[in-house]
């Protein structure tokens, strides 16, 4: 068995997969409490790899390996590369894309098949094309939904970090700020949505933590697919069955 890491800038998503590409259990936690990774390991007997994407910086990383330490191998981190299990890169320095994205590029590829944009909604948020031969044509990166309202709390006198709900005219400060916030990640998801919109079965593919704020928003073909880095790094790691299309 292979124990998959998404170690992103709030959360650590975690996944175990055997050798057939089932999947034994999953989970997440505090970027900052890494360390309870070694719970997830002496609960797991079996485990014989440890293969992630970190985008958290090189001491989460280090941490990491060493709360390991001692029952498994060193983790392998993936890396971007001009070509992987039938993505092709294009970015201008293929080792600049950041490897989060780059494992949720391929298991969008490997799960749909098709031409996708594929969106990742967390701390930040990423919108990626994807052409149906495979060619990650180039993305966007914007503030989470949840970070631009602090940014408008921080840097600002007078609007606040407060919930609001989404609005189509909104008519509270709150409400405002939230349909604001929402309605930009939408809208650029949307945007970025027309480069494959004339591609047969073109879909966006959603993920991550702030999803769900976005999905009954958007108005274009969509499937949700939860945890898609983890399970694009399986197909990376050679973990995943074939054929196992959303």
């Amino acid at each position: 068995m292979i124990l998959l890491l998404d170690a992103g800038n709030t959360r650590i998503k975690w996944g175990i997969v055997g050798h057939d590409g089932r999947w034994q259990a999953e989970g997440a936690l505090p970027t900052a409490e890494f360390a309870r990774l070694a719970e997830v390991v002496r609960d797991q007997p079996g485990l014989v790899r440890v293969f992630g994407a970190n985008v958290a910086g090189t001491a989460v990383g280090a941490g990491i390996a060493q709360s390991l330490g001692g029952t498994l191998p060193p983790p392998e981190w993936l890396r971007a590369t001009p070509e992987c299990c039938g993505v092709r890169n294009l970015y201008e320095d293929p080792t600049q894309l950041g490897a989060d994205r780059w494992a949720a590029l391929i298991g969008a590829h490997a799960l749909l098949g098709g031409a996708c944009l594929v969106v990742t909604a967390g701390t930040a948020t990423t919108i990626d094309v994807l052409a149906a031969d495979g060619c990650f044509r180039g993305g966007l990166i914007l503030p989470g939904e949840a970070l631009m309202r602090r940014a408008l709390a921080r840097d600002t006198a007078g609007l606040p970090f407060a919930e609001g709900r989404v609005e189509p005219l909104p008519r509270r400060t709150a409400d405002a700020i939230a349909s604001g916030c929402a309605l930009a990640q939408a809208g650029a998801v949307e945007r970025m949505f027309r480069h494959v919109a004339a591609e047969p079965g073109a879909r966006c593919v959603l993920n991550g933590g702030a999803a769900a704020g976005i999905e009954p928003l958007l108005d274009i073909p969509l499937v949700r697919i939860d945890n898609l880095v983890l399970k694009g790094l399986a197909v990376a790691a050679g973990y995943a069955p074939p054929g196992d299309r959303a």
